[in-house]
């Protein structure tokens, strides 16, 4: 204890969102942010703005959001931190933030696998990781769920972030395919799809299609914010 106590003398842990130092209890995001965060509560009630998104477009047992998301707000500087700046650690904590609410809501409890949305092997090598896979890893030591790795994106799409609805819609379409041999394994299933934000759906919805085309799969969807 004394080693890591004077260790964090000279090299101090700092907050992922303010950047002050962290106190002893803390881990990465400081009480004070912690308590700013906007939660959305989404996880309590079936028929929140996020499971509404999809409502006439495709079954989705369940969906949630962790955080409401807005520009030049904490939810944002987490997100960046974890995108852009390879802090992995950022993602792992708020998978495991959102993998505690899912384990409050009885409606994931019958969840199998947790699927991240798959990044193009060209993306994954320039960032050298893909974030949804961060947090999905964090959610399953939560929720104690395997991630199932079992959807590859086929084509490089170009961003979603300035796309109007129907551009990012027809952005992901048949980008998505199974990529597994032994279906049978993965027929009467409950797949959590996990990614970092949600805007329009599309995204989600492509790879929802695709699990769908599994004899008798459910699809349930779980991001770290609703933007």
């Amino acid at each position: 204890m004394w080693l890591n106590d004077f260790i964090k003398l000279f090299f101090p842990e700092l907050c992922k969102s303010c950047g002050t130092n962290l106190l002893r209890n803390e881990k990465y995001i400081c009480t004070t942010c912690l308590s700013e965060l906007p939660f959305t509560n989404y996880h309590k009630y079936i028929e929140n703005p996020v499971h509404q998104i999809f409502w006439g477009r495709i079954k989705i047992e369940f969906a949630t959001s962790l955080f409401y998301f807005s520009k030049h707000s904490k939810v944002q500087t987490l997100l960046h931190r974890l995108k852009y700046e390879g802090d992995k650690s950022v993602g792992y904590f708020l998978g495991e933030l959102l993998g505690q609410k899912l384990s409050e809501s009885s409606f994931f409890n019958d969840v199998n696998y947790i699927v991240p949305v798959p990044l193009h092997p060209k993306k994954i090598i320039r960032r050298g990781y893909n974030q949804s896979q961060i947090i999905s890893e964090g959610i399953s030591k939560i929720i104690n769920k395997p991630v199932a790795n079992i959807i590859e994106r086929i084509t490089e799409t170009q961003t979603q972030t300035k796309k109007t609805r129907i551009e990012r819609w027809t952005n992901v379409s048949d980008v998505f395919r199974l990529k597994i041999i032994d279906k049978e394994k993965y027929y009467n299933k409950h797949f959590l799809i996990v990614d970092d934000v949600i805007t329009t759906g599309a995204t989600i919805e492509a790879c929802a299609n695709t699990l769908i085309s599994l004899e008798n799969a459910k699809v349930s969807v779980a991001t770290i914010a609703k933007a």
